[in-house]
């Protein structure tokens, strides 16, 4: 199972946002250096076992780690903002969709951001990933695994054990893609990491593309640079097809909205990309077994 903190700057008053992570610093909590008197930081971190994850929003600060024993890799993807990686006297810029890949047997490392940015870091306890890399520029296997990464984020930590240790395998085999261990566009013919964050990939930009009547499996192929029959398979194999995953996310949509907000039955059927009234009342009361009018409750 995973553990999850979760730490933010924002209720901190400026003047004591020096002092905090200063004290948060020397004790080991987190590793991060002020470099002003207003610095900001949003996080939240898993700590899984055998790898940890962290996804953060930081300005004017430094984050830094100290030399292992243990032969853990350090992989860090900058999403937004610039940075400036440092290891054993080495030091290179990270630009948006960049990552770096560093051993921490190999010493401490530091990462300056100066300026609002984005990132998500990965560590893992796995030697037999690829040796140290300061930088590896954008790759299509890249891109894949920074949309699993973004996918769960997007959701609560695992409680399940089994499912935490596949969680870190997916991210091992990702990682190793991204470091080129395997080809650096991965094919239908890949691992099954590459399945799942395919896999949650298209559900993300399905639940982008809701409200598109013609929210048609070549676009979103398309948009993925991979066949519309590819889409199929992965579906498939995921025990449903590509129309049943559109209809039960425009479903849920739908549900979501009724309950929540005062705008019609009509535009709420819309927005979710039912072009058919008549259509969406029927599949609504056959999926939850009422109609879109009761969802919503008696006093709406």
């Amino acid at each position: 199972m995973a553990d999850a903190l979760t730490f933010s700057t924002r209720g901190i008053a400026v003047p004591q946002r020096r002092r905090v992570l200063h004290t948060l610093a020397e004790q080991g909590l987190l590793p991060i250096e002020p470099l002003s008197a207003a610095p900001s930081v949003e996080l939240v971190k898993w700590r899984l076992p055998g790898a940890s994850i962290l996804w953060g929003q930081f300005d004017q600060v430094r984050q830094r780690a100290e030399r292992a024993d243990a032969d853990d890799l350090f992989f860090g993807i900058n999403l937004a903002g610039a940075a400036l990686a440092r290891q054993r006297g080495q030091e290179a810029p990270v630009r948006p969709g960049d990552a770096m890949a560093l051993r921490l047997v190999e010493g401490p490392f530091s990462v300056v951001r100066p300026t609002p940015s984005r990132m998500i870091g990965i560590r893992v306890s796995r030697p037999a990933l690829p040796g140290r890399r300061l930088v590896v520029g954008n790759s299509p296997a890249l891109r894949l695994l920074t949309g699993y990464l973004t996918a769960l984020g997007a959701g609560p930590a695992p409680a399940d054990p089994v499912l935490a240790d596949a969680v870190v395998g997916h991210l091992i085999e990702l990682i190793g893609l991204s470091l080129g261990r395997a080809p650096h566009d991965p094919t239908p013919a890949a691992g099954g990491a590459v399945r799942v964050a395919r896999l949650a990939a298209l559900k993300a930009d399905i639940a982008r593309h809701l409200g598109d009547p013609e929210l048609s499996v070549a676009a979103v192929a398309a948009r993925h640079g991979i066949s519309p029959r590819y889409v199929h398979k992965l579906f498939e194999g995921d025990g449903r097809t590509y129309s049943q995953v559109v209809l039960e996310a425009r479903l849920e949509r739908a549900r979501r909205d009724l309950r929540s907000s005062t705008r019609t039955v009509s535009a709420i059927a819309g927005a979710a990309g039912f072009g058919d009234l008549s259509y969406f009342n029927r599949t609504f009361r056959r999926r939850y077994g009422m109609t879109p009018s009761e969802a919503r409750g008696p006093s709406s």
